[in-house]
């Protein structure tokens, strides 16, 4: 073992100084090296969606309907004001609008305190 150890400790000596002297500019270079590093992609994986999932609502409650009978309303006169179904009328607007009864002066104009209201 000493043997080759000394034996390629000369050879090396050698080379060095054979080399140098000549500066012929030779290089020899021995080298082991490791393979750079490779990257594989994995191989894809099938991963199924989850199955459906179905909920019943929650219930929900609600208090019974109350059923309450509609207004009444009446057309006519309440008191002094007359109701026509939109809106209350003053006996005197009522009178200066339609007029005084069956054969009042409905469409022939009238005087009303002072000014004449013209046709209708």
């Amino acid at each position: 073992m000493k043997t080759l150890r000394v034996a390629s400790l000369m050879t090396g000596m050698t080379a060095l100084l054979v080399s140098g002297a000549a500066m012929a500019g030779v290089n020899v270079g021995i080298n082991v090296g490791v393979p750079a590093p490779v990257y594989v992609a994995p191989a894809p994986v099938y991963a199924p969606p989850p199955p459906p999932v179905v909920y019943q609502p929650a219930p929900v409650y609600a208090p019974a309907p109350i059923y309450a009978p509609a207004p009444a309303i009446v057309i006519g006169w309440h008191g002094d004001r007359y109701w026509d179904g939109r809106r209350y009328w003053g006996r005197d607007e009522w009178y200066r609008h339609h007029g005084r009864g069956w054969g009042g002066d409905r469409g022939h104009g009238h005087w009303d305190n002072g000014r004449h209201n013209g046709w209708r």
